[in-house]
């Protein structure tokens, strides 16, 4: 009977495991974001994964549970939705529909799916918790001091020290949960018992906080204690007590002084509760070691100043001021649903160099954004001095002139005794080498660590390719993209400005989001541009519009329309087009009755920016801050963004609207080519620009195109040798552009030179990221960051859509379209990856002279149509085996030299014989 029953048991045992080994249904997330906490949406979107190694897998069905309790989950009782088996396909973006959630609900869910190979076990348990939903739910009371001290200097380049509160209270209960909910304005550091809640950084995101500000929500169970415990927090400036406070009023906004509202809501075992909040009550001071924080000129800090024991119980502040009431911002408060920024990577210096005068260069080997911590030995009163800059003179010297009155210094003054260790904890730059004066002895190396600072998301794609230059230009893309996430995508790190400038991002995010899992705070942006939108319908250059630029033009302000979709296209999130098309269509609105004029759009700003000089001599010295407005842009950019519309309409169900841009399109295209188009071929001024964006938007002719193309060829083979010789705007169209009118060999020759300009030049001449100059050598120091990303134009996608061949062929990726670009010569293999919404894509290619392989992996639940260079069937193998009679791939027709084949979720081996 027992051997019986074991047999029996490891049975069940081995068929359970199979069936998990077959199917399982994995990452989970709410709002695309994995166990929220505090979030304000009352019907979030649920997603999730599904992995199997069996081919061929999708899902049939799908039950979601979810529970007010873990206990209720776990015995299958869904009380606050249970969506029985419903038959659908969808795995991502399903909507919560159960019973309204309320303040501070805790929800656990669980999912389990049918498919065409069987029924899943249940997921894990994952959860999401509501956070404060109503204004009323919130103290009555924000806190702050709303003034400077005698120490302070707030005149124009603001030098004002961090905000210290503190709060001491007792648990007389066993404490069973605690959650805290925290706006702190602009940055703040939170505690309890002395312990930092979370390794977030410089939170929250930044906002115009005249329209909504930001609370994030931590769960402190494990902070607190039975009896006495102690809350203390630093308010830091941010961009709520803004960089420049005199500078220019009419431009720069500024909001006042630090402040904080809190909630600590304590849950006890008993069932009762209580609310620590902001209040009168605390006790708070601003004369700590924190002396400015100012993100363009650095931090100073004294540690002689410093107060041990002030966020935990029992520390004297019979000296510290009484916390103030303080108006509170205009702004609305919101959860925030993007993430904050932590400290992603670290990395040691990989040389110090001394200098005259007991100064010494530290070079980090890479030009990166965040911080740097030093370990150092002196006596009190003693100050160490940290300069910061992207790049050296000839002389060894910092170069700074690119910063302009960006101060970019950190200064520690130590306290003496013991080695000090210390990092700054309210401002960031960019940065590759660091001036150091102030040592009494040389110091090592090993006594710094530079520590990269972006926002907590996943890097979800990889990518390498035969070429090492063109692997070397991803690397250095990546290191400009996530240094400039900054809860808002900035244009660059190190000088007085890092401003989220619309136009930098336009096709550029579409790129980023094939390496970075950038869909929350381009959400977030969104946001930030429909908040800053005017009420007659105007749109600024920069959103949040900390500064006041409304120049009306249609490639900045377009941004919203571009960005979204590229969501849209990236996510299959139909949210985002119905969150953005009124904003899209009254600015439509707007620009069409101020500007339009016979159905050409008349104002223009920036012309395609920054455009290289025709030599890199003829640049030398001179400023890039030059614009040239370009009707022929403007207009063309009004009907790709009519184009958009159209299908926008659609989506959201304004059919009606459909019409009005149909006939407005074409009345825009016809008079822009009576306008534009030469019958000798080309558009405006024949440069390379004027001629990619029409052909690119479907503007030209068809008895036309052909021609127009030989000009964009001519232009690029003769005039230009191969080189590009685009601006910010045509740089986002020209590798697609080319690609798909059969030239993808002309795309790799741009790609891959390295004289000027390319983006082989800037890596020639010493860049680890991405120039915002084509001459970023040879320009005037006035506008030259070495850390920008908006000349990648459409760089990444070309790499991931045409030579990886990863592209959503429906939105989400739910459909794949795997068309890569395998004969170019020079270009022997291509290894990429991308985690899409339904989970990871992964192209593998390489060729030479008998064969061409392909791995390839397509997630469960999607398909893919797959491009084989082969002329016939029988030349072709999948796994060993010949591609006829194949389960899960299925031919569909030849086109020219490529076979044509749609193949199900799986793991796949094509080959080739030549």
């Amino acid at each position: 009977m027992t051997k019986r029953f074991i047999i029996l048991s490891l049975l069940i045992f081995g068929f359970y495991s199979l069936k998990a080994q077959v199917l399982q249904v994995t990452a989970l997330k709410v709002e695309q974001l994995v166990n929220p906490l505090g979030i304000d949406v009352k019907q979030p979107n649920l997603s999730w994964q599904i992995v199997s190694q069996k081919r061929g897998v999708g899902q049939k069905a799908y039950q979601v549970l979810v529970a007010s309790s873990a206990e209720k989950l776990a015995q299958n009782e869904g009380d606050l939705w249970n969506t029985g088996k419903v038959n659908s396909s969808e795995s991502i973006h399903v909507k919560y529909s159960g019973k309204e959630l309320t303040s501070r609900s805790k929800c656990f869910w669980k999912v389990k799916i049918w498919t065409n190979v069987g029924e899943s076990e249940w997921s894990e348990t994952n959860f999401w918790t509501m956070g404060l939903l109503y204004y009323k739910d919130w103290p009555k009371a924000w806190i702050g001091f709303d003034r400077a001290f005698p120490w302070d200097s707030i005149e124009n380049a603001s030098r004002l020290s961090a905000r210290y509160f503190r709060k001491e209270f007792e648990n007389k209960k066993e404490v069973k949960s605690a959650t805290v909910s925290i706006v702190g304005l602009g940055l703040y550091e939170l505690f309890i018992n002395g312990k930092k809640v979370s390794d977030d950084v410089l939170a929250p995101s930044s906002t115009d906080y005249t329209k909504n500000v930001k609370a994030n929500t931590y769960d402190v169970t494990s902070y607190l204690q039975n009896g006495k415990n102690a809350v203390g927090a630093v308010l830091g400036n941010g961009r709520f007590f803004a960089m420049r406070q005199n500078e220019k009023p009419y431009k720069i906004k500024t909001f006042g002084f630090p402040k904080m509202l809190l909630n600590l809501h304590i849950v006890y075992t008993d069932g009762t509760s209580t609310e620590i909040e902001t209040d009168d009550s605390w006790k708070g001071t601003a004369d700590g070691p924190i002396r400015t924080n100012n993100e363009y000129d650095g931090e100073e800090y004294d540690a002689t100043k410093e107060f041990a024991g002030w966020n935990k119980i029992g520390f004297d502040d019979s000296k510290w001021l009484q916390a103030e009431y303080v108006q509170e911002p205009s702004g609305t408060i919101e959860a925030q649903m993007n993430e904050n920024m932590k400290v992603m990577k670290t990395l040691q210096p990989v040389s110090i160099t001394k200098l005259s005068g007991g100064r010494y260069i530290l070079d980090m080997g890479q030009n990166m954004v965040g911080w740097l911590q030093i370990k150092v030995k002196g006596e009190k009163g003693q100050q160490i001095k940290l300069r910061f800059a992207e790049s050296l003179e000839d002389n060894g010297e910092l170069f700074t002139a690119n910063l302009r009155n960006a101060k970019n210094t950190d200064l520690y003054t130590l306290k003496g005794g013991e080695e000090e260790t210390w990092e700054p904890t309210f401002v960031y730059r960019g940065f590759r080498f660091v001036e150091l004066s102030g040592y009494t002895y040389q110091p090592k190396v090993a006594d710094f660590v530079g520590k990269m600072v972006y926002d907590n998301i996943e890097t979800v794609g990889t990518f390498e390719s035969s070429n090492a230059l063109l692997n070397q230009i991803f690397k250095n893309a990546w290191w400009g993209i996530a240094g400039n996430y900054k809860g808002m995508p900035l244009d660059c790190p190190q000088r007085n400005e890092r401003m989220p400038w619309l136009g930098d991002r336009g096709e550029v995010a579409y790129g980023e989001n094939f390496v970075f899992d950038n869909e929350r705070i381009y959400t977030k942006w969104l946001e930030d541009i429909r908040n800053s939108q005017k009420e007659d319908g105007a749109i600024p250059d920069v959103a949040p519009a900390f500064w006041r630029y409304y120049s009306d033009n249609m490639t900045w302000a377009g941004t919203i329309a571009s960005i979204t979709d590229m969501l849209y296209t990236q996510t299959g999130n139909v949210q985002v087009v119905k969150d953005n098309y009124p904003a899209i269509k009254k600015w439509l609105a707007y620009m069409q009755d101020r500007y339009m004029e016979n159905y050409i759009m008349t104002k223009d700003s920036y012309g395609d920016w920054c455009a290289p000089p025709i030599t890199i001599e003829a640049g030398r010295g001179k400023s890039a801050d030059k614009k040239y407005p370009s009707q022929l842009i403007s207009t063309a950019y009004h009907y790709h963004i009519l184009k958009l519309m159209m299908e926008y309409s659609k989506l959201t169900g304004n059919e009606n609207d459909y019409s009005q841009f149909e006939i407005l399109a074409q009345k825009v295209k016809d008079a822009f080519n009576q306008k534009f188009y030469n019958d000798k071929g080309f558009y405006g001024d024949n440069k390379l620009t004027d001629n990619i964006i029409p052909l690119y938007f479907g503007m030209v002719p068809q008895a036309e195109t052909d021609k127009v193309f030989r000009n964009i060829v001519y232009t690029v083979e003769v005039t230009n040798n191969g080189h590009l010789s685009n601006g910010l705007v045509g740089i986002q169209w020209l590798m697609r552009c080319l690609n798909d009118y059969g030239r993808p060999d002309l795309a790799y020759t741009i790609a891959t030179q390295k004289t000027y300009p390319s983006w082989g030049y800037m890596i020639e001449n010493g860049a680890t990221t991405i120039w915002e100059l084509w001459n970023g050598n040879t320009a005037h120091p006035r506008m030259n960051s070495q850390n920008h990303v908006m000349m990648l134009g459409d760089l990444l996608i070309w790499y991931y859509e045409n030579l990886a061949g990863i592209k959503a062929e429906i939105s989400g990726f739910k459909e794949i379209l795997m068309k890569p670009e395998t004969s170019i010569a020079g270009l022997n293999y291509v290894n990429a990856s991308f985690d899409s919404p339904f989970g990871k894509i992964k192209s593998n290619w390489k060729r030479d002279k008998k064969t061409f392989n392909w791995n390839i992996s397509i997630p469960a639940n999607t398909s893919a149509t797959v491009y084989l260079p082969a002329s016939n069937q029988k030349s072709i193998s999948e796994s060993g085996k010949n591609i006829t009679n194949q389960k899960d791939i299925e031919f569909i027709r030849k086109d020219g030299d490529k076979m044509i084949y749609k193949i199900n979720s799986g793991n796949y081996a094509f080959q080739i014989k030549k």
